[in-house]
């Protein structure tokens, strides 16, 4: 997803590329996107949670698409790519299912 998020002109790491790899917390995650400007993308409600709660991460994009084909994922961030920027210039959660993306002011 990276890879796809790089092409279209936006910053992106994964969670492997920090120091703990996939063994970061969830608040370090955060702590890490806020301070480098970045939107954490995830499946995982903590984040919704946390965002709602300490807005933290400050930016979230929330994937409530169920379970479905990576291929599929991406398709759907790369056809959507545009509307979610656009989003993400006045919102600061975001929630893209299989048919919709919701931007949700704060």
């Amino acid at each position: 997803m990276c890879e796809i998020l790089q092409s279209l002109g936006l910053n992106a790491i994964h969670v492997d590329d920090l120091p703990k790899g996939d063994e970061t917390s969830d608040t370090d995650i955060s702590t890490y996107a806020d301070q480098h400007e970045l939107i954490v993308i995830s499946k995982d409600t903590d984040f919704y949670h946390s965002h709602m709660i300490l807005r933290k991460p400050e930016r979230l994009l929330l994937i409530t698409t169920g379970n479905i084909k990576n291929r599929q994922l991406f398709d759907l961030i790369r056809s959507n790519a545009s509307a979610i920027q656009n989003l993400f210039t006045t919102c600061h959660y975001v929630e893209m299912s299989n048919s919709s993306i919701i931007g949700h002011e704060q």
